[in-house]
């Protein structure tokens, strides 16, 4: 297990979370601006930029946020199938240029058949990932190939592709993975540098660790893990106990609202990925299955996306990431439900505090060693 950790935020193009329904333009750039910086002041090693169906394109807003930032790293999100992947490696590769080696890549296949069709893939799951993996080849090859690359397969057949921009990054754009199911582990296994999954219970953490290692193992090589949680603050236990309530109540005030003006029916459909039914099975066990987790807000959601939470004090949400650091965790993909506000509390209590008490934790090792 490695010693570093690692903090992802997320910015977003506009105000927008469970709580603060959507409104204006689909792009604020100041609103994009400002977040981006927010991280960056706050000592977040990178930023994640969300795939939507209908949202802007992640590559063009990292690199506008990267020409207002100097430090952070961006982790664009990415679903193979749309583009293809000779194309996808040139524009990585040009935003990894454009940024001074700041770019990554978070390959999400999707998990959601609905979703999928808006963009015109008809795919079955297990289809789509076979699909990523020939992509994630491809991409590779092309990134670190010295000469022209042919792939002959059963989604891409290419010959002679080359690119004249090559990464800053050597040897290549780090490849970070998201997708539960045991089609979405085997190529975890064999393409992620880094395995992304939502906040769960120590025992599901566990569980999935050991699977995808296994999986990388056959292919002889080792994974990093991330851990996406929503830490809610306070400056005492109670009342960030209080604020975890009122978040919950005000998402269920936005969620009643949409439905009555939209006529929708405002009842939570069952999620098909993997991912979310593990989180409805955290949640299952209770709004607060184990120490700081609370699984409220992803029972009331449906589990669409990142959606549990860390409830408590900085120094103690600090002390539960060491929990799950000491599970194989190295990374924390963490943002609030007042995106920028939030962003801005992390960086000045959440990340300072956690980093201390490694560093606390390390150094005792050292001494009783």
């Amino acid at each position: 297990m490695s010693d570093a950790i690692e903090f992802i935020g997320m910015v977003q193009p506009r105000q927008q979370s469970e709580i603060h329904p959507a409104s204006g333009p689909a792009v604020d750039p100041g609103y994009l601006r400002a977040s981006a910086q927010a991280h960056d002041e706050g000592g977040f090693d990178r930023i994640l930029i969300g795939w939507y169906s209908n949202g802007p394109d992640g590559l063009l807003l990292a690199a506008d946020a990267a020409a207002h930032t100097k430090k952070v790293s961006f982790l664009v999100a990415h679903r193979p199938g749309f583009q293809a992947p000779t194309t996808a490696a040139r524009a990585f590769a040009s935003l990894d240029q454009l940024s001074g080696g700041r770019a990554a890549i978070h390959v999400i296949s999707g998990g959601d058949d609905t979703d999928q069709a808006r963009d015109g893939d008809w795919l079955g799951k297990d289809d789509r990932y076979a699909r990523t993996d020939e992509y994630l080849d491809v991409l590779k090859a092309v990134w670190t190939g010295e000469g022209p690359v042919d792939h002959e397969g059963a989604y891409y057949r290419i010959k002679g592709a080359s690119s004249e921009v090559k990464s800053v990054q050597a040897p290549r754009i780090p490849i970070y993975f998201g997708g539960a199911s045991e089609a979405a582990l085997r190529v975890a296994g064999k393409h992620a540098d880094t395995y992304a999954l939502w906040g769960e219970t120590k025992a599901q953490v566990r569980d999935i660790v050991a699977r995808v290692r296994a999986e990388a193992a056959r292919h002889g090589r080792e994974v990093k893990f991330s851990l996406s949680f929503r830490p809610i603050l306070a400056e005492t236990e109670e009342a960030a106990w209080a604020k975890a309530e009122g978040i919950l109540a005000n998402i269920r005030r936005v969620r009643g609202q949409a439905a009555l003006s939209t006529g929708a029916d405002s009842k939570v459909k069952a999620p098909q990925n993997a991912g979310s039914q593990r989180l409805l099975d955290a949640a299952a066990l209770g709004d607060r299955p184990e120490g700081r987790l609370y699984t409220a807000i992803a029972r009331e959601t449906g589990a669409r996306g990142n959606t549990t939470a860390l409830v408590g004090t900085p120094e103690q949400v600090a002390e539960a990431f060491l929990e799950y650091h000491a599970l194989g965790v190295t990374t924390f993909l963490i943002r609030g439900f007042d995106p920028l506000e939030d962003a801005v509390e992390y960086g000045r209590s959440l990340l300072p505090a956690t980093r201390r008490l490694l560093a606390e934790k390390l150094a005792h090792q050292d001494i009783a060693a």
